[in-house]
């Protein structure tokens, strides 16, 4: 009777021994993930909530849910360049696995908080000249994403201004001069100007007091035309952007197709809720292993030229057939 007991003890012990490893191996599947993510938008900003929703689409595509095997911490600074700073710090001390952050000023100040956790960005043109990776085909750090353009979509804009408006001769160029973009798009819009026979004026994006005097001022000559270039300011003053080109009947051209939608003129530029899917793609590479020295920089893929009809018929407009022919996308 002992032995046999002794027999079924040793037994018992030997089955929850092997059984110790499948369980550890089954708790360590479900082990949460954590990622920070830095958005330099306002939270309650309708249009960053369906780049956000991409963004954790994408996740959930490859097998990553909140709540279950991740766990996501967000950052909301608002455009505001001291918060963003206090904020990548927070985020940092958290020790997530990756960091993602969207856009040249984020991924700036997020590349001088760390150099050890991975950061995934977009909406970054020139991520080589900001210093931020060694290359696009070996970003070389603990950085890479994804670029949303070339500095020369900007000459791209100016021509599109004249194509849609021959009458302008004048155009003030909304930019914020604090991120590389502001200056590059600057550049190239310089670039193209003569060409064209089209003036053009930088306006600095601040608060609004400051955007609605500038305006208002330019708007005094007659045969002038707007550009919006793309930072987080512009994304946070984006409705009073649109109402004072009404306002001033100031034909514009923006960056991105929110504008367009929302009552913009024309807009031309990547589709940046498809970067941030394409974002996901990474986060998950890197929580699964992989390191972002060796995952290169890529490239937007996908450009669109929106159209709004009814903003043109209300400035007089006579939209070409050739370029209403090229259009993705026409509101009427």
């Amino acid at each position: 009777m002992f032995d046999m007991r002794r027999r079924e003890f040793i037994t018992l012990i030997g089955g929850a021994a092997a059984a110790w490893p499948v369980a550890a191996r089954g708790q360590q599947a479900k082990r949460i993930r954590r990622v920070g993510a830095l958005m330099p938008y306002a939270a309650n900003d309708p249009q960053v909530q369906e780049r956000n929703a991409a963004f954790l689409q994408g996740l959930q595509q490859l097998g990553w849910t909140v709540g279950q095997n991740l766990q996501i911490d967000y950052r909301w600074s608002g455009g505001n360049e001291d918060d963003t700073r206090k904020y990548a710090a927070e985020l940092v001390g958290l020790s997530p696995d990756v960091i993602f952050g969207p856009g040249s000023a984020t991924a700036g100040i997020l590349r001088r908080a760390t150099r050890t956790v991975p950061i995934v960005f977009t909406n970054v043109p020139d991520p080589v000249g900001a210093g931020l990776v060694e290359s696009l085909a070996r970003p070389g750090g603990n950085i890479t994403g994804f670029t949303s353009f070339e500095y020369g979509i900007g000459a791209k804009w100016l021509e599109l201004l004249k194509e849609i408006a021959p009458n302008v001769t004048r155009a003030a160029v909304l930019r914020d001069p604090a991120i590389s973009a502001g200056l590059g798009l600057w550049a190239a819009i310089q670039s193209v100007s003569p060409a064209v026979a089209i003036e053009v004026n930088p306006v600095n994006v601040g608060d609004t007091d400051e955007i609605e005097r500038a305006l208002a001022v330019f708007a005094r000559t007659p045969n002038g035309g707007l550009i919006v270039t793309g930072s987080a300011l512009a994304v946070l003053h984006r409705d009073l952007i649109i109402a004072l080109a009404a306002r001033h009947r100031l034909p514009a051209v923006y960056y991105d197709r929110y504008y367009a939608v929302a009552g913009g003129l024309i807009s031309y530029g990547s589709n940046i809720v498809d970067e941030f899917r394409r974002a996901a793609g990474y986060v998950d590479r890197i929580l699964k292993g992989e390191k972002p020295a060796d995952l290169p920089v890529q490239a937007a893929t996908k450009f669109d030229l929106v159209m709004n009809l009814k903003t043109a018929k209300t400035l007089g407009l006579d939209v070409p057939p050739t370029l209403l022919a090229r259009a993705d996308e026409v509101i009427e």
